[in-house]
């Protein structure tokens, strides 16, 4: 199944750009890619899946092809699940599924619980709906200060972006990435860079920092509390080599996963599937095929429209 198009949408500070895969006319699935990555994170996964549905992948704003946030407008998670809002209403879809990874899978959650009766199916990769208030609480104001700090410095900044030539550029992506493979990491970089005279720049915006200063965390009786407002049957694909926790130092804490899995277990019973496959964080990309078929299944499978 080869890429269709291109496309690119309006919004008050821009455009946010997609692109599509299959028939328009097949039932549609949202791809949301991960924090400081871009729509080509769907590239080597989407050609394996079924090709009767109608795929699109969207840059999220300050990301790959899609303009930056107006200056002095923060980017906060929230902010990502009102633009699902706009995409999904440009488009005219009044139901789909929503295929995230990692950020981009939290976000998904949280739209599928904002809008529960728009999401037919909800699938995490080396992703959870919500990030639970787990062991965070202490944090949560020193992410918040750092996010606000970090833009007003940015801001003040009149330093040019660092040029690099396309080697360096590969270079420094791959150590600061390490899950990520060299064929990969090559293809994020195609839509994550702009050429210039003397090499390349990456494209996103320099605002945007770590994950954790964007997300929303939230309490274990919040999250009980969003997950009974699904209206939709959700698969988590756990990478067992994957990511356990959004600040890296505690990732090695499988605690805050297996407490919301059983969250989901228990609230969603058999509307909730989970499966771990061998891989990385970036499974999806660097082994598509342990995916796939997990994937397809699950988007063939039927379930009826309301718990």
């Amino acid at each position: 199944m080869g890429l269709t198009s291109e496309m690119k949408l309006a919004v008050p500070w821009g455009h946010i750009a997609a692109k599509l895969w299959g028939s328009r006319q097949g039932p549609p699935v949202l791809c949301l890619h991960g924090w400081l990555d871009n729509a080509n994170s769907f590239d080597r996964l989407i050609p394996l899946l079924p090709k009767d549905f109608h795929y699109v992948a969207m840059d999220f704003g300050g990301h790959g092809l899609s303009s930056h946030y107006s200056p002095g407008l923060p980017y906060y998670q929230q902010n990502f699940v009102i633009e699902v809002q706009r995409v999904v209403a440009a488009l005219k879809w009044n139901r789909f599924s929503i295929m995230g990874h990692s950020f981009g899978g939290i976000v998904g959650g949280m739209y599928s619980c904002t809008f529960p009766e728009m999401v037919d199916k909800l699938i995490l990769l080396d992703a959870l709906p919500c990030v639970l208030d787990y062991k965070e609480s202490e944090n949560l104001l020193t992410y918040k200060r750092r996010m606000i700090e970090h833009m007003l410095q940015i801001e003040a900044s009149q330093k040019p972006q660092r040029v690099l030539s396309p080697e360096e550029m590969l270079q420094g992506f791959l150590k600061n990435n390490s899950h990520v493979g060299e064929e990969c990491a090559r293809l994020l970089l195609q839509r994550g860079t702009t050429q210039v005279a003397t090499g390349l720049v990456l494209s996103r915006d320099r605002r945007i920092t770590l994950p954790e200063y964007s997300i929303d965390f939230i309490s274990r009786d919040l999250l009980v509390h969003f997950i009974r407002k699904l209206q939709a049957h959700i698969l988590v694909i756990k990478a067992m080599q994957g990511f356990y926790n959004v600040r890296r130092e505690n990732d090695a804490d499988k605690e805050a996963l297996n407490l919301v899995k059983d969250i989901l277990k228990s609230v969603l019973k058999e509307w909730f599937q989970y499966t771990e496959v061998p891989g990385n964080h970036y499974v999806h990309m660097n082994q598509p095929q342990h995916v796939a078929g997990i994937i397809g299944s699950f988007l063939k499978s039927s379930t009826p429209n309301q718990l």
